[in-house]
Protein backbone atom coordinates (compact mmCIF):
# COMPACT_ATOMS: atom_id res chain seq x y z
CA UNK A 1 0.00 0.00 0.00
CA UNK A 2 1.31 3.44 -1.03
CA UNK A 3 2.46 5.60 1.98
CA UNK A 4 -0.07 8.33 1.41
CA UNK A 5 -2.45 6.02 1.71
CA UNK A 6 -1.48 4.35 4.74
CA UNK A 7 -1.46 7.55 6.42
CA UNK A 8 -4.61 8.73 5.40
CA UNK A 9 -5.55 4.59 6.56
CA UNK A 10 -4.13 5.25 10.11
CA UNK A 11 -5.76 8.85 10.15
CA UNK A 12 -9.30 7.84 9.53
CA UNK A 13 -9.47 5.24 11.72
CA UNK A 14 -8.47 7.73 14.68
CA UNK A 15 -10.76 10.18 13.92
CA UNK A 16 -13.04 7.66 13.88
CA UNK A 17 -12.60 6.24 17.52
CA UNK A 18 -12.14 9.54 18.28
CA UNK A 19 -15.94 10.41 17.35
CA UNK A 20 -16.64 6.70 18.31
CA UNK A 21 -15.92 7.79 22.21
CA UNK A 22 -17.09 11.29 22.00
CA UNK A 23 -20.15 9.98 20.78
CA UNK A 24 -20.68 7.23 23.00
CA UNK A 25 -20.09 9.52 26.33
CA UNK A 26 -22.47 12.33 24.79
CA UNK A 27 -25.29 9.65 23.71
CA UNK A 28 -24.81 8.56 26.83
CA UNK A 29 -25.33 11.60 28.42
CA UNK A 30 -28.37 12.78 26.54
CA UNK A 31 -29.83 9.70 26.80
CA UNK A 32 -29.67 9.68 30.23
CA UNK A 33 -31.34 12.82 29.86
CA UNK A 34 -34.63 12.18 27.81
CA UNK A 35 -34.95 8.99 29.01
CA UNK A 36 -36.31 10.58 32.53
CA UNK A 37 -38.86 12.09 30.04
CA UNK A 38 -39.40 10.21 27.42
CA UNK A 39 -37.97 6.90 27.09
CA UNK A 40 -39.74 6.17 23.45
CA UNK A 41 -37.51 9.44 21.77
CA UNK A 42 -34.49 8.06 23.48
CA UNK A 43 -34.46 5.37 21.87
CA UNK A 44 -34.95 6.28 18.79
CA UNK A 45 -32.27 9.12 19.03
CA UNK A 46 -30.04 6.73 19.45
CA UNK A 47 -30.85 4.50 16.78
CA UNK A 48 -30.48 6.86 14.50
CA UNK A 49 -26.94 8.38 15.80
CA UNK A 50 -25.59 4.45 15.80
CA UNK A 51 -26.76 4.32 12.01
CA UNK A 52 -25.08 7.58 11.25
CA UNK A 53 -22.06 5.98 12.31
CA UNK A 54 -22.58 2.72 10.31
CA UNK A 55 -22.87 4.75 7.32
CA UNK A 56 -19.58 6.76 8.08
CA UNK A 57 -18.03 3.13 8.43
CA UNK A 58 -19.33 2.13 5.54
CA UNK A 59 -18.33 4.75 3.49
CA UNK A 60 -14.66 4.42 4.93
CA UNK A 61 -14.88 1.02 4.16
CA UNK A 62 -16.10 1.15 0.51
CA UNK A 63 -13.37 3.85 -0.39
CA UNK A 64 -10.45 1.59 1.05
CA UNK A 65 -11.81 -1.56 -0.53
CA UNK A 66 -14.29 -1.80 -2.66
CA UNK A 67 -13.68 0.86 -5.12
CA UNK A 68 -10.06 -0.46 -5.49
CA UNK A 69 -11.63 -4.22 -6.49
CA UNK A 70 -14.21 -2.02 -8.70
CA UNK A 71 -11.14 -0.51 -10.81
CA UNK A 72 -9.63 -3.94 -10.66
CA UNK A 73 -13.04 -4.96 -11.97
CA UNK A 74 -12.91 -1.96 -14.77
CA UNK A 75 -9.23 -3.08 -15.69
CA UNK A 76 -10.25 -6.52 -16.45
CA UNK A 77 -13.13 -5.54 -18.35
CA UNK A 78 -10.89 -3.40 -20.41
CA UNK A 79 -8.06 -6.44 -20.57
CA UNK A 80 -10.87 -8.51 -22.16
CA UNK A 81 -11.55 -5.71 -24.42
CA UNK A 82 -8.03 -5.71 -25.31
CA UNK A 83 -8.33 -9.57 -26.39
CA UNK A 84 -11.20 -9.22 -28.04
CA UNK A 85 -9.51 -6.81 -30.15
CA UNK A 86 -7.14 -8.83 -32.10
CA UNK A 87 -10.64 -11.50 -33.12
CA UNK A 88 -12.52 -7.96 -34.12
CA UNK A 89 -9.66 -7.19 -36.81
CA UNK A 90 -9.81 -10.93 -37.70
CA UNK A 91 -13.34 -10.97 -38.67
CA UNK A 92 -12.21 -7.42 -40.69
CA UNK A 93 -10.06 -9.34 -42.21
CA UNK A 94 -12.02 -11.70 -43.14
CA UNK A 95 -14.56 -9.90 -44.48
CA UNK A 96 -11.91 -7.56 -46.48
CA UNK A 97 -10.89 -10.96 -47.93
CA UNK A 98 -14.20 -12.06 -49.21
CA UNK A 99 -15.29 -8.55 -50.64
CA UNK A 100 -11.57 -8.44 -52.35
CA UNK A 101 -13.14 -12.17 -54.15
CA UNK A 102 -15.93 -10.67 -55.54
CA UNK A 103 -13.92 -7.51 -56.48
CA UNK A 104 -11.58 -9.82 -58.36
CA UNK A 105 -14.35 -11.68 -60.45
CA UNK A 106 -15.01 -8.50 -61.95
CA UNK A 107 -12.20 -8.35 -63.80
CA UNK A 108 -12.14 -9.62 -67.53
CA UNK A 109 -8.84 -10.75 -68.23
CA UNK A 110 -7.93 -14.17 -66.92
CA UNK A 111 -4.70 -14.27 -66.40
CA UNK A 112 -4.98 -11.11 -64.15
CA UNK A 113 -7.61 -12.77 -62.17
CA UNK A 114 -6.54 -15.84 -61.69
CA UNK A 115 -3.24 -14.40 -60.57
CA UNK A 116 -5.39 -11.93 -58.18
CA UNK A 117 -6.79 -14.74 -56.53
CA UNK A 118 -3.75 -16.88 -56.32
CA UNK A 119 -2.50 -13.63 -54.43
CA UNK A 120 -5.80 -13.35 -52.45
CA UNK A 121 -5.62 -17.65 -51.61
CA UNK A 122 -1.87 -16.78 -49.90
CA UNK A 123 -3.27 -13.90 -47.86
CA UNK A 124 -6.00 -16.27 -46.69
CA UNK A 125 -3.89 -19.33 -45.98
CA UNK A 126 -1.49 -17.24 -43.76
CA UNK A 127 -4.27 -15.24 -41.37
CA UNK A 128 -6.05 -19.58 -41.18
CA UNK A 129 -1.57 -20.65 -40.28
CA UNK A 130 -1.20 -17.08 -38.34
CA UNK A 131 2.74 -17.44 -38.07
CA UNK A 132 4.45 -14.58 -37.44
CA UNK A 133 6.51 -13.33 -40.11
CA UNK A 134 9.66 -11.23 -39.07
CA UNK A 135 11.49 -9.93 -41.97
CA UNK A 136 14.94 -8.78 -41.66
CA UNK A 137 15.47 -5.36 -44.20
CA UNK A 138 18.59 -2.68 -45.19
CA UNK A 139 21.79 -2.63 -47.11
CA UNK A 140 23.66 -5.45 -47.74
CA UNK A 141 26.57 -4.00 -45.67
CA UNK A 142 24.79 -3.63 -42.35
CA UNK A 143 25.06 -7.31 -41.30
CA UNK A 144 21.34 -8.37 -41.76
CA UNK A 145 22.62 -12.23 -42.10
CA UNK A 146 25.06 -12.36 -39.20
CA UNK A 147 21.76 -10.59 -37.59
CA UNK A 148 19.50 -13.67 -38.61
CA UNK A 149 22.34 -15.75 -37.66
CA UNK A 150 22.85 -14.69 -33.86
CA UNK A 151 18.99 -14.51 -33.32
CA UNK A 152 18.53 -18.32 -34.28
CA UNK A 153 21.71 -19.45 -32.59
CA UNK A 154 20.69 -17.86 -29.31
CA UNK A 155 16.85 -18.66 -29.52
CA UNK A 156 17.29 -22.03 -30.81
CA UNK A 157 20.92 -23.40 -30.72
CA UNK A 158 23.92 -23.36 -33.37
CA UNK A 159 22.13 -23.86 -36.85
CA UNK A 160 23.98 -24.03 -40.28
CA UNK A 161 22.64 -20.69 -41.74
CA UNK A 162 24.30 -19.51 -44.71
CA UNK A 163 27.08 -16.50 -43.97
CA UNK A 164 27.15 -13.57 -47.18
CA UNK A 165 25.30 -12.19 -49.57
CA UNK A 166 21.45 -13.14 -49.59
CA UNK A 167 20.39 -13.87 -53.13
CA UNK A 168 17.17 -14.52 -52.47
CA UNK A 169 14.94 -14.61 -49.36
CA UNK A 170 15.73 -17.52 -47.39
CA UNK A 171 13.83 -18.02 -44.16
CA UNK A 172 14.09 -20.13 -40.88
CA UNK A 173 11.21 -21.17 -38.57
CA UNK A 174 11.60 -21.06 -34.60
CA UNK A 175 9.94 -21.38 -32.18
CA UNK A 176 9.42 -18.12 -28.91
CA UNK A 177 9.04 -19.21 -25.30
CA UNK A 178 5.70 -17.18 -24.15
CA UNK A 179 4.32 -17.15 -27.60
CA UNK A 180 2.14 -20.10 -28.58
CA UNK A 181 2.54 -19.08 -32.97
CA UNK A 182 5.57 -19.70 -34.47
CA UNK A 183 7.86 -17.25 -35.86
CA UNK A 184 9.39 -16.95 -39.47
CA UNK A 185 12.30 -14.96 -39.49
CA UNK A 186 13.28 -14.15 -43.70
CA UNK A 187 16.55 -12.41 -44.46
CA UNK A 188 16.03 -10.50 -47.57
CA UNK A 189 18.77 -9.52 -50.47
CA UNK A 190 20.34 -5.69 -49.30
CA UNK A 191 18.87 -2.93 -50.96
CA UNK A 192 21.18 -0.05 -52.73
CA UNK A 193 23.13 -2.76 -54.68
CA UNK A 194 24.87 -1.49 -57.73
CA UNK A 195 23.91 -3.03 -61.19
CA UNK A 196 20.28 -4.77 -62.84
CA UNK A 197 20.67 -7.85 -60.27
CA UNK A 198 21.11 -5.36 -57.64
CA UNK A 199 18.00 -3.67 -58.74
CA UNK A 200 15.74 -7.12 -59.04
CA UNK A 201 17.11 -8.08 -55.28
CA UNK A 202 16.34 -4.79 -53.88
CA UNK A 203 12.55 -4.96 -55.53
CA UNK A 204 12.31 -8.35 -53.92
CA UNK A 205 13.05 -7.40 -50.48
CA UNK A 206 11.14 -4.35 -51.06
CA UNK A 207 8.13 -7.09 -51.67
CA UNK A 208 9.06 -9.05 -49.08
CA UNK A 209 9.22 -6.29 -46.43
CA UNK A 210 5.57 -5.07 -47.36
CA UNK A 211 4.44 -8.73 -46.93
CA UNK A 212 5.95 -8.71 -43.05
CA UNK A 213 3.85 -8.43 -39.60
CA UNK A 214 7.35 -6.92 -38.43
CA UNK A 215 10.15 -5.50 -39.86
CA UNK A 216 13.74 -5.26 -38.60
CA UNK A 217 15.26 -2.43 -40.34
CA UNK A 218 19.28 -3.07 -39.77
CA UNK A 219 21.69 0.15 -40.16
CA UNK A 220 25.21 -0.15 -38.97
CA UNK A 221 25.68 3.98 -38.47
CA UNK A 222 23.13 6.99 -38.58
CA UNK A 223 20.50 7.06 -41.32
CA UNK A 224 21.57 7.38 -44.66
CA UNK A 225 19.10 9.54 -46.95
CA UNK A 226 18.90 6.21 -49.00
CA UNK A 227 18.08 4.50 -45.99
CA UNK A 228 15.47 7.06 -44.63
CA UNK A 229 13.53 6.91 -47.56
CA UNK A 230 12.56 3.16 -47.60
CA UNK A 231 12.01 3.40 -44.09
CA UNK A 232 9.48 5.63 -43.85
CA UNK A 233 7.94 4.49 -47.07
CA UNK A 234 7.03 1.32 -45.55
CA UNK A 235 6.15 3.28 -41.75
CA UNK A 236 3.44 5.50 -43.88
CA UNK A 237 1.58 1.99 -45.52
CA UNK A 238 1.35 0.70 -41.84
CA UNK A 239 4.15 -1.35 -41.38
CA UNK A 240 5.72 -1.98 -37.69
CA UNK A 241 9.33 -1.72 -37.74
CA UNK A 242 12.44 -2.00 -35.22
CA UNK A 243 15.25 -0.09 -36.19
CA UNK A 244 18.54 -2.24 -35.02
CA UNK A 245 21.31 -0.48 -34.80
CA UNK A 246 24.49 -3.31 -35.52
CA UNK A 247 28.28 -3.08 -35.15
CA UNK A 248 28.41 -1.37 -32.46
CA UNK A 249 31.72 -3.39 -31.51
CA UNK A 250 33.27 -0.89 -34.37
CA UNK A 251 32.55 2.50 -31.85
CA UNK A 252 33.17 3.78 -28.64
CA UNK A 253 30.81 4.40 -25.97
CA UNK A 254 30.17 7.61 -26.52
CA UNK A 255 29.99 7.13 -30.62
CA UNK A 256 27.56 4.48 -29.83
CA UNK A 257 25.32 6.87 -27.73
CA UNK A 258 25.79 9.73 -30.06
CA UNK A 259 24.59 7.71 -33.32
CA UNK A 260 21.60 6.27 -31.19
CA UNK A 261 20.46 9.87 -30.32
CA UNK A 262 20.63 10.76 -33.77
CA UNK A 263 18.81 7.55 -35.27
CA UNK A 264 16.14 8.01 -32.30
CA UNK A 265 15.93 11.60 -33.25
CA UNK A 266 15.36 10.88 -36.67
CA UNK A 267 12.84 8.56 -36.76
CA UNK A 268 10.85 9.88 -33.95
CA UNK A 269 8.15 10.30 -35.70
CA UNK A 270 6.92 6.43 -36.64
CA UNK A 271 9.21 4.73 -34.44
CA UNK A 272 9.74 4.68 -30.88
CA UNK A 273 12.73 5.01 -29.42
CA UNK A 274 12.42 1.32 -27.18
CA UNK A 275 12.66 -0.08 -30.76
CA UNK A 276 15.87 1.84 -31.24
CA UNK A 277 17.88 -0.89 -30.61
CA UNK A 278 21.42 -1.26 -30.04
CA UNK A 279 23.65 -4.96 -31.08
CA UNK A 280 26.98 -6.54 -32.33
CA UNK A 281 25.38 -9.55 -34.43
CA UNK A 282 29.00 -10.56 -35.36
CA UNK A 283 31.85 -8.80 -32.84
CA UNK A 284 35.20 -8.69 -34.54
CA UNK A 285 38.08 -10.55 -32.86
CA UNK A 286 40.71 -8.85 -30.88
CA UNK A 287 43.74 -9.81 -29.82
CA UNK A 288 44.95 -9.98 -25.70
CA UNK A 289 48.34 -9.14 -24.29
CA UNK A 290 49.19 -12.41 -24.23
CA UNK A 291 48.64 -12.65 -27.85
CA UNK A 292 45.11 -14.86 -27.51
CA UNK A 293 42.90 -13.74 -30.27
CA UNK A 294 39.41 -13.79 -28.36
CA UNK A 295 35.51 -14.42 -30.69
CA UNK A 296 33.62 -12.12 -28.59
CA UNK A 297 29.81 -13.89 -28.19
CA UNK A 298 26.74 -12.11 -30.05
CA UNK A 299 25.46 -9.05 -27.98
CA UNK A 300 21.89 -8.94 -29.49
CA UNK A 301 20.22 -9.93 -25.96
CA UNK A 302 18.60 -6.15 -26.03
CA UNK A 303 16.99 -6.61 -29.27
CA UNK A 304 15.60 -10.37 -28.31
CA UNK A 305 14.07 -8.50 -25.35
CA UNK A 306 12.58 -6.01 -27.27
CA UNK A 307 11.47 -8.24 -30.36
CA UNK A 308 10.03 -11.09 -27.89
CA UNK A 309 8.08 -7.74 -25.85
CA UNK A 310 6.66 -6.61 -28.86
CA UNK A 311 5.63 -10.24 -30.62
CA UNK A 312 3.84 -11.42 -27.23
CA UNK A 313 2.06 -7.62 -26.50
CA UNK A 314 1.22 -7.16 -30.42
CA UNK A 315 1.22 -10.71 -31.95
CA UNK A 316 -2.14 -11.05 -32.97
CA UNK A 317 -2.30 -7.17 -33.76
CA UNK A 318 0.44 -7.27 -36.40
CA UNK A 319 -1.33 -10.25 -38.24
CA UNK A 320 -4.91 -9.19 -38.37
CA UNK A 321 -3.36 -5.43 -39.39
CA UNK A 322 -1.26 -6.82 -41.54
CA UNK A 323 -3.63 -9.38 -43.27
CA UNK A 324 -6.17 -6.01 -43.83
CA UNK A 325 -2.81 -4.08 -45.09
CA UNK A 326 -2.22 -6.97 -47.80
CA UNK A 327 -6.18 -7.26 -48.71
CA UNK A 328 -6.49 -3.56 -49.35
CA UNK A 329 -3.05 -3.63 -51.43
CA UNK A 330 -4.29 -6.03 -53.22
CA UNK A 331 -8.20 -4.68 -53.39
CA UNK A 332 -6.77 -1.66 -54.82
CA UNK A 333 -4.88 -3.71 -57.51
CA UNK A 334 -7.64 -5.22 -58.68
CA UNK A 335 -9.75 -1.86 -58.60
CA UNK A 336 -6.71 -0.24 -60.85
CA UNK A 337 -7.16 -3.41 -63.10
CA UNK A 338 -11.23 -3.09 -63.09
CA UNK A 339 -10.49 0.90 -63.78
CA UNK A 340 -8.50 0.27 -66.85
CA UNK A 341 -11.28 -2.41 -67.99
CA UNK A 342 -13.54 0.28 -67.86
CA UNK A 343 -12.01 2.56 -69.24
CA UNK A 344 -10.98 0.59 -72.56
CA UNK A 345 -14.34 -0.44 -73.15
CA UNK A 346 -15.51 3.21 -72.32
CA UNK A 347 -13.19 4.81 -75.10
CA UNK A 348 -14.64 2.29 -77.47
CA UNK A 349 -18.27 3.48 -76.55
CA UNK A 350 -16.83 7.07 -77.10
CA UNK A 351 -15.28 6.39 -80.55
CA UNK A 352 -18.04 4.88 -81.73
CA UNK A 353 -20.37 7.75 -80.92
CA UNK A 354 -17.91 10.28 -81.70
CA UNK A 355 -18.48 9.34 -85.31
CA UNK A 356 -21.61 8.67 -85.29
CA UNK A 357 -22.42 12.46 -84.11
CA UNK A 358 -19.94 13.51 -86.98
CA UNK A 359 -22.12 11.94 -89.12
CA UNK A 360 -25.41 12.86 -88.28
CA UNK A 361 -23.79 16.97 -88.10
CA UNK A 362 -22.10 16.53 -91.97
CA UNK A 363 -25.06 14.64 -93.39
CA UNK A 364 -27.56 17.63 -92.25
CA UNK A 365 -25.18 20.72 -91.30
CA UNK A 366 -26.77 23.39 -89.14
CA UNK A 367 -25.57 27.14 -89.00
CA UNK A 368 -23.35 26.72 -85.92
CA UNK A 369 -22.05 23.67 -84.38
CA UNK A 370 -25.16 23.53 -81.60
CA UNK A 371 -24.50 20.82 -78.84
CA UNK A 372 -28.29 20.75 -78.09
CA UNK A 373 -28.40 19.10 -81.74
CA UNK A 374 -26.20 15.87 -80.77
CA UNK A 375 -27.83 15.76 -77.14
CA UNK A 376 -29.40 12.63 -78.13
CA UNK A 377 -26.60 10.79 -79.47
CA UNK A 378 -24.61 11.69 -76.21
CA UNK A 379 -27.72 10.89 -74.31
CA UNK A 380 -27.22 7.48 -75.44
CA UNK A 381 -23.81 7.76 -75.06
CA UNK A 382 -23.97 8.59 -71.19
CA UNK A 383 -26.46 5.98 -71.02
CA UNK A 384 -24.16 3.28 -72.21
CA UNK A 385 -20.93 4.71 -70.57
CA UNK A 386 -23.09 4.62 -66.84
CA UNK A 387 -23.89 0.90 -67.64
CA UNK A 388 -19.89 -0.14 -67.80
CA UNK A 389 -19.46 1.63 -64.44
CA UNK A 390 -22.51 -0.19 -62.93
CA UNK A 391 -24.97 2.70 -63.05
CA UNK A 392 -27.90 2.06 -64.64
CA UNK A 393 -29.90 4.97 -66.13
CA UNK A 394 -32.72 5.74 -67.99
CA UNK A 395 -32.90 7.48 -71.04
CA UNK A 396 -34.75 11.03 -69.55
CA UNK A 397 -31.59 11.29 -66.82
CA UNK A 398 -29.21 10.38 -70.07
CA UNK A 399 -30.97 13.49 -71.93
CA UNK A 400 -30.83 15.69 -68.67
CA UNK A 401 -26.95 14.37 -68.34
CA UNK A 402 -25.99 15.41 -71.94
CA UNK A 403 -28.02 18.51 -72.18
CA UNK A 404 -25.76 20.27 -69.03
CA UNK A 405 -22.48 18.81 -69.97
CA UNK A 406 -23.72 20.54 -73.44
CA UNK A 407 -24.60 23.97 -72.12
CA UNK A 408 -21.25 23.83 -70.47
CA UNK A 409 -19.14 23.60 -73.50
CA UNK A 410 -21.26 26.30 -74.35
CA UNK A 411 -20.81 28.63 -72.38
CA UNK A 412 -17.12 27.96 -71.43
CA UNK A 413 -16.34 28.46 -75.04
CA UNK A 414 -15.12 24.85 -75.70
CA UNK A 415 -17.16 24.77 -78.93
CA UNK A 416 -15.56 28.07 -80.39
CA UNK A 417 -12.23 27.03 -79.03
CA UNK A 418 -12.52 23.29 -80.53
CA UNK A 419 -14.22 24.88 -84.50
CA UNK A 420 -10.72 27.15 -84.75
CA UNK A 421 -8.41 24.53 -83.22
CA UNK A 422 -10.00 21.93 -86.14
CA UNK A 423 -10.58 24.70 -88.91
CA UNK A 424 -6.69 24.87 -88.60
CA UNK A 425 -5.94 21.73 -88.61
CA UNK A 426 -8.01 20.79 -91.46
CA UNK A 427 -7.61 24.02 -94.02
CA UNK A 428 -4.65 22.23 -95.85
CA UNK A 429 -6.28 18.93 -95.83
CA UNK A 430 -9.63 19.71 -97.52
CA UNK A 431 -10.91 21.02 -100.24
CA UNK A 432 -12.89 24.83 -100.15
CA UNK A 433 -16.32 23.42 -101.11
CA UNK A 434 -16.24 20.40 -97.94
CA UNK A 435 -15.05 22.99 -94.87
CA UNK A 436 -18.29 23.77 -94.02
CA UNK A 437 -19.88 20.22 -93.92
CA UNK A 438 -16.20 18.58 -92.35
CA UNK A 439 -15.85 21.06 -89.87
CA UNK A 440 -19.49 21.15 -88.62
CA UNK A 441 -18.47 17.31 -88.58
CA UNK A 442 -15.45 16.72 -87.11
CA UNK A 443 -16.12 19.81 -84.35
CA UNK A 444 -19.52 17.15 -83.41
CA UNK A 445 -17.06 14.21 -83.63
CA UNK A 446 -14.11 16.56 -81.65
CA UNK A 447 -17.09 17.85 -78.72
CA UNK A 448 -18.53 14.43 -77.85
CA UNK A 449 -15.45 12.62 -77.63
CA UNK A 450 -14.72 15.90 -74.26
CA UNK A 451 -17.99 14.92 -73.24
CA UNK A 452 -17.63 11.32 -73.24
CA UNK A 453 -14.43 11.80 -71.52
CA UNK A 454 -16.24 14.14 -69.12
CA UNK A 455 -18.77 11.36 -68.41
CA UNK A 456 -16.18 8.78 -67.41
CA UNK A 457 -14.87 10.96 -64.98
CA UNK A 458 -18.15 11.63 -63.57
CA UNK A 459 -19.00 7.97 -62.95
CA UNK A 460 -15.69 6.90 -61.77
CA UNK A 461 -16.52 8.95 -58.58
CA UNK A 462 -19.75 7.60 -58.30
CA UNK A 463 -21.52 10.23 -60.47
CA UNK A 464 -19.91 13.21 -58.62
CA UNK A 465 -18.39 16.08 -60.63
CA UNK A 466 -16.13 16.13 -57.77
CA UNK A 467 -14.95 20.03 -55.74
CA UNK A 468 -14.40 21.91 -58.90
CA UNK A 469 -18.09 20.47 -60.18
CA UNK A 470 -18.60 20.08 -64.21
CA UNK A 471 -16.84 23.13 -65.46
CA UNK A 472 -13.45 21.67 -63.74
CA UNK A 473 -14.05 18.49 -65.13
CA UNK A 474 -14.47 19.87 -68.72
CA UNK A 475 -11.95 22.18 -68.63
CA UNK A 476 -9.21 19.40 -67.94
CA UNK A 477 -10.68 16.97 -70.51
CA UNK A 478 -10.48 19.99 -73.01
CA UNK A 479 -6.80 20.80 -72.04
CA UNK A 480 -5.76 17.24 -72.14
CA UNK A 481 -7.31 16.52 -75.94
CA UNK A 482 -6.04 19.41 -77.52
CA UNK A 483 -2.18 18.46 -77.33
CA UNK A 484 -1.10 18.79 -81.15
CA UNK A 485 0.18 15.27 -80.97
CA UNK A 486 -3.50 14.25 -80.06
CA UNK A 487 -4.85 16.77 -82.52
CA UNK A 488 -2.89 15.53 -85.16
CA UNK A 489 -3.89 11.32 -84.44
CA UNK A 490 -7.55 12.44 -84.27
CA UNK A 491 -7.35 14.78 -87.51
CA UNK A 492 -5.97 11.60 -89.33
CA UNK A 493 -8.70 9.24 -88.26
CA UNK A 494 -11.28 12.42 -88.97
CA UNK A 495 -10.02 12.31 -92.26
CA UNK A 496 -10.66 8.59 -92.70
CA UNK A 497 -14.00 8.42 -91.29
CA UNK A 498 -15.75 11.91 -92.23
CA UNK A 499 -13.99 13.65 -95.39
CA UNK A 500 -13.34 10.57 -97.06
CA UNK A 501 -17.14 9.51 -96.75
CA UNK A 502 -18.30 12.81 -97.94
CA UNK A 503 -16.47 13.18 -100.34
CA UNK A 504 -17.18 10.06 -102.51
CA UNK A 505 -21.08 10.56 -101.47
CA UNK A 506 -20.72 14.25 -102.95
CA UNK A 507 -18.76 12.94 -106.47
CA UNK A 508 -21.84 10.31 -106.36
CA UNK A 509 -23.94 12.97 -106.40
CA UNK A 510 -22.18 15.09 -108.96
CA UNK A 511 -22.01 11.90 -111.65
CA UNK A 512 -25.83 11.15 -110.95
CA UNK A 513 -26.44 15.17 -111.75
CA UNK A 514 -23.78 14.62 -114.99
CA UNK A 515 -25.57 11.56 -115.70
CA UNK A 516 -28.89 13.47 -115.78
CA UNK A 517 -28.18 16.42 -117.47
CA UNK A 518 -26.39 14.25 -120.33
CA UNK A 519 -29.89 12.58 -120.78
CA UNK A 520 -32.02 15.74 -121.09
CA UNK A 521 -29.57 16.87 -123.40
CA UNK A 522 -29.80 13.81 -125.73
CA UNK A 523 -33.47 14.32 -125.60
CA UNK A 524 -33.76 18.21 -125.80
Amino acid sequence: MPLSRLLIWILGLSVIFGLMIWLVHSIYRLYLTISWTAPLLANLLLLLLVALLGLLIAAFVYYFQLYPAKKSRQKAQQRRLVTKLPEQKTEAAEEALKALRKQVKQVQDRVAQQALLSRSREIEANLARGELQVVVFGTGSAGKTSLVNAIIGQMVGNVEATMGTTQVGETYRLKLRGLEREILITDTPGILEPGIAGTQREQLARQLATQADLLLFVVDNDLRQSEYEPLQTLAEIGKRSLLVFNKTDLYTDEEREIILTKLRARVRDFIKAADVVAIAANPQPFQLESGAIVEPEPEIIPLIKRLAAVLRAEGEDLIADNILLQSQRLGEEARQIIDRQRRQQADKIIERYQWIGAGVIAVTPLPVVDMLATAAVNAQMVVEIGRVYGCELNSDRGKELALSLGKTLVSLGVVKGAVELLARALQFQIATYLVGKVIQGVTAAYLTRIAGKSFVEYFRHDQDWGDGGITEVVQRQFQLNRRDEFVKAFVKDAIAKVVKPITQTLETEREEELVELSEDDWRS
